[in-house]
Parts: structure tokens; C-alpha cells; sequence
């Protein structure tokens, strides 16, 4: 049993490169600062990685409308946003073809379940800095942007890099476990799970926090 079916909370299924996730950390920050309940931060690998066909299936339209409404969206949300630099996962987006050589997302996201094992409000700490930094546009792979904006919140990533890549194969073993967890209800993210009801994206965390005022 996945240890979270054990305790009341919520537990949100969460990608570095989801520019949705994104939009959501800063509030998902919020409730897990401000909620009596756990907020549980758990990544997972972007859909470009669990199902690598997934993007060449998808209708022309899909990547011009994305484009459209995340910037919308932020707008809307009074957040930053920018282009990558670079995309965390190697693809072409005309063709949907993921590259096999993939750099940068294992370690984004080991790093950020080592940042959920500290706690709920340290793991959004993490997830909202670092998400930030790559959705609003910096160059986030140059030396110094990630480490500066992460070390604002108190996080050494020098030290942290060195524990993800001597403990790899232990946070890759806990990042498909969330992926298996997050099976069970959707395939998207971000995805809010509560006493196993499901709330796929960002525009349900007001149905969430509603779900909780009923508890």
C-alpha cells in the first residue's frame, strides 16, 4: 500500500516540465502552508517520458493553443513566463519526437523528491523555486541560476546534486511508485488525489479547496 493511502491528505502528482504545474505550485504552496491536512508534493516524469508516442498522436492545433493559454493563463495569474532555456526534455515539438538522450529531467526530478523527503512545505519550496526559474525564461542550466534561486530557500543544490546521483536508483524506485499511484486516477498533471477523488489541473484547485472546506 502506497504510504499515503494510510493518512488523511492530498497527494499532487507534479511535473518540472508542465508549465500547468507550474502555474499551481505557488498556490499549492499556499494551501500546504495555510491547510490542517497534508499537501503532499510527489513528481513524476512529464508524459513526453512515461509515454513517448504520446506527442506525435496529438492534432496540429494542440501546441499552438498550449502555447496560447499557458501564456494566458499566466497573465492572468500575475506569473512570469518565458521561454525555455532550454526545454527541460530534448523533443521536437512539430514532430513530437523525444530524443532518446534526456539530460536534464532525472535530475529535476530526483532532486525534487529529495526536496519533498524533507517535508510538504520544503518540497514546494523547491518545486515552486526551481519551476520558476525555468518557466519565467532564465537560462536555469547556466552555473549559478538554479543553485541562486534555490539557495533562497534555503537549499544547497551543490550538496543535493551530490545526494541525487549517489542515490539514484532509490529515487527513481520512489519516483515510479508515485507514477504507479497517479495511474490509478489520470495520466495528466498536475493532479490533486484526496481520499481517492481525483482533480485534474489547476483550474480544479478551486473544486479542491472546496472538497476540503466540506471536510
Amino acid at each position: 500500500m502506497h504510504k499515503s493511502e494510510t493518512q488523511d491528505g492530498v497527494d499532487v502528482y507534479w511535473s518540472f516540465r508542465s508549465p500547468y504545474s507550474y502555474l499551481a505550485a505557488k498556490r499549492l504552496r499556499a494551501m500546504a502552508a495555510e491547510r490542517d491536512i497534508p499537501i503532499r508534493p510527489r513528481p513524476v516524469y512529464p508524459l513526453a517520458v512515461r509515454e513517448p508516442g504520446f506527442f506525435k498522436q496529438v492534432r496540429p492545433q494542440w501546441v499552438p493553443y498550449l502555447i496560447n493559454d499557458v501564456v494566458r493563463l499566466a497573465d492572468y495569474l500575475g506569473r512570469p513566463i518565458g521561454m525555455l532555456d532550454p526545454d527541460p526534455i530534448v523533443m521536437d515539438l512539430a514532430t513530437g519526437e523525444v530524443d532518446a538522450n534526456q539530460p536534464h529531467i532525472g535530475r529535476l526530478t530526483r532532486l525534487g523528491v529529495l526536496a519533498a523527503e524533507e517535508g510538504d512545505a520544503r518540497g514546494w519550496a523547491f518545486l515552486d523555486a526551481v519551476s520558476t526559474c525555468i518557466w519565467s525564461g532564465q537560462p536555469w542550466t547556466r552555473d549559478g541560476v538554479m543553485a541562486e534561486a534555490v539557495a533562497a530557500e534555503g537549499f544547497d543544490l551543490a550538496a543535493m546534486d551530490v545526494q541525487q546521483a549517489e542515490d539514484q536508483p532509490r529515487l527513481e524506485a520512489v519516483i515510479r511508485d508515485n507514477e504507479t499511484e497517479q495511474a490509478k486516477h489520470h495520466w495528466g498533471v498536475p493532479l490533486m488525489v484526496y481520499r481517492g477523488e481525483a482533480f485534474f489541473g489547476q483550474d480544479r484547485l478551486d473544486l479542491l479547496e472546496w472538497r476540503l472546506d466540506q471536510a
